[in-house]
């Protein structure tokens, strides 16, 4: 499987967020990708009251646009957070994953809401906005691979990712928006650790560079191997970073290391 993450520098503009996304999915189907991986607020990056008046609106647009995109590039996409109306009046933060045919192939929202001030001079309230999902966790299937959704601060709970491991996961997906400050001490070390610890492959997509209300991302999408190896990486900058999956070499880290079939639950 050639999967692609996307980086993105998202902003409050909903037309211009998507019109970068496109050419960025256009460039992964050029290189040849059959998966592409958004990252989390790839529609809307702006304040968690906008989103609150807007939410309806974004998520529309993004939902037509992933479906466009997937049809018009024959790509599998995971619209990696976009809100989706909640019975509360919130919204949750949702990743949907869109087939060429258009179909919704699997929906995960959120679990993990950052409420956070992490030391970058911004407090985040995500809960103002955001309604946090149900753990009824499920895989989706793509050329032979199953794959595990979380988002963002997902991340830091190992137990969300060991799920899927005991699920029959073969890949873990992370789309994110990670901040530049937690981003420089803590991405690279919780990705790989996620990779590591399941024997799984890990992709992350992010957001990088500055957004509204002084906000900034760490970027840095990457895509690791099961044996925790980096294969694919960007910068700071937006772009696309492709590498090819394979079953085989999953099968070979895991014969190596069984650690998951040793495991004693306690």
């Amino acid at each position: 499987m050639r999967a692609a993450v996307i980086q993105m520098n998202s902003q409050s503009d909903v037309g211009a967020n998507l019109e970068a996304a496109r050419l960025l999915l256009a460039d992964a189907a050029r290189r040849g990708a059959t998966y592409a991986l958004l990252p989390e607020n790839f529609s809307f990056m702006g304040s968690e009251q906008e989103k609150l008046s807007k939410g309806k609106e974004i998520s529309q647009r993004a939902l037509d646009f992933l479906r466009q995109a997937a049809a018009q590039h024959n790509l599998t996409i995971t619209g990696g957070g976009m809100p989706m109306p909640s019975p509360s009046g919130k919204f949750y933060n949702s990743a949907l994953t869109v087939t060429p045919q258009g179909q919704i192939l699997h929906r995960y929202d959120k679990l993990h809401l950052f409420d956070a001030t992490p030391g970058d001079s911004v407090s985040y309230q995500e809960s103002r906005s955001t309604e946090p999902g149900i753990p009824e966790l499920t895989l989706f299937h793509h050329n032979g691979f199953s794959i595990g959704m979380s988002i963002c601060y997902d991340l830091r709970f190992p137990a969300l990712y060991r799920a899927y491991a005991r699920m029959g996961a073969h890949a873990l997906c992370v789309p994110a928006a990670f901040t530049r400050l937690t981003g420089a001490a803590h991405w690279h070390v919780l990705l790989r650790s996620r990779a590591i610890e399941n024997t799984c492959y890990v992709l992350a997509a992010a957001q990088c560079g500055e957004h509204p209300g002084n906000r900034q991302t760490y970027g840095h999408s990457m895509i690791i191997d099961p044996w925790g190896e980096i294969i694919a990486e960007l910068d700071e900058r937006a772009g696309v970073a492709i590498a090819d999956l394979a079953i085989a070499r999953l099968d070979e880290v895991r014969r190596r290391l069984p650690s998951l079939a040793h495991e004693k639950i306690v």
